[in-house]
This record gives structure tokens, C-alpha cells and sequence, in this order.
């Protein structure tokens, strides 16, 4: 497997530029292995990467980005679970955040809240999940094994908020 690996550094002030760069490779789906940033190589996160590079530059720090193949397999290997472990941590939340949704629609059914601004603030948090389910998927090459699992959450989800919509329009209706 080719991949590519990021090496940087930046002044420690401001510290804005050192969180801005982590929060960039997270959301490519980097994982930090060994003192060194690692993606599976695509022309596309190339790019993505290079783009970083810039940014990088213009903080006044420095890039060392290269691509190549892992010599070792066990080393591959383990890089390959902290990717799979990067992004099940990732569906977890998804999960958790479903579940959540889940309370909040069977609270709002038992104080019988069927009111337009209920679907209204469920629609947004539903939207947010499915959002953040997407960005997620983009970032995961490997399939992870909890990707499954969120991703039939939050059809549940989707389901329940469908069925609540629906009755708190029939209880509209009777006023």
C-alpha cells in the first residue's frame, strides 16, 4: 500500500496555527503514528495535503511530506488499526449522539410536546448527524467496523424523526 506521510512544525506562537493544522489533518482522516502524520495515499488528499503544506509555510513553519511504502508489515499492520481505531472512536460518537436522539424524541412523545418547534430543533439535530456521518465516511478508507452500526442508527433516527414529524402534524391538524 503507498501512503503519505507529514512531517511539520510551526512556531508554538500563536498558538491558533498549531490547533488549525491538527484540526486540518484530522478532518483528511490523518492518524498521528510515531511522531509522524500518515495517509493512504490519493491524488486527492495529496492535493489536500499540499494546500496544508502552504498554509503551513505562510505560519512560518516547515513540511517534510513524502510518500512511499511501510517496509515492515507489522508496522503496516498497526498503522492500519490505528486508522481502524481512529474511526471507530469516530462512529462511537455518531452512535452515542443517536442514541441520545433517540431520548430526546421518546421524552418529547411522553410530555406529549408535539409542537412545530420540536420537529424544527430535531430536524437540525438529525441534519447535524447525518452531516457528520458523511464527513466521517469520507475520511474512512478502511471501513471501520462501527461504520455498519452508525450508519443503521441513524436510519433509525431518520425513522423515528419521520414519525414524530407525522404526529405532531396530526395534532396540529386537530386544533
Amino acid at each position: 500500500m503507498k501512503w503519505l506521510f507529514i512531517s511539520y512544525t510551526v512556531p508554538s506562537t500563536p498558538s491558533r496555527a498549531r490547533v488549525f493544522i491538527w484540526r486540518e489533518l484530522k478532518k483528511l482522516g490523518a492518524i498521528n503514528y510515531q511522531t509522524v502524520w500518515v495517509l493512504p495515499y490519493s491524488k486527492e488528499l495529496l492535493d489536500k495535503v499540499q494546500n496544508l503544506s502552504k498554509i503551513i509555510d505562510n505560519y512560518g513553519g516547515q513540511v517534510l511530506l513524502f510518500e512511499g511504502k511501510i517496509l515492515n508489515r507489522d508496522e503496516e499492520i498497526k498503522i492500519l488499526n490505528e486508522f481502524v481505531n481512529a474511526r471507530n472512536k469516530e462512529y462511537q460518537e455518531i452512535i452515542d449522539k443517536c442514541e441520545d436522539f433517540f431520548k430526546e424524541i421518546s421524552f418529547e412523545i411522553e410530555r406529549q410536546n408535539f409542537i412545530f418547534a420540536e420537529v424544527e430543533e430535531n430536524e437540525e439535530e438529525l441534519e447535524k448527524l447525518k452531516a457528520w456521518l458523511k464527513k466521517v465516511e469520507k475520511r474512512d478508507f478502511i471501513n471501520a467496523p462501527l461504520k455498519k452500526e452508525a450508519i443503521e442508527k441513524l436510519k433509525k433516527c431518520t425513522r423515528l424523526f419521520d414519525e414524530f414529524s407525522k404526529r405532531v402534524y396530526k395534532e396540529a391538524q386537530k386544533e
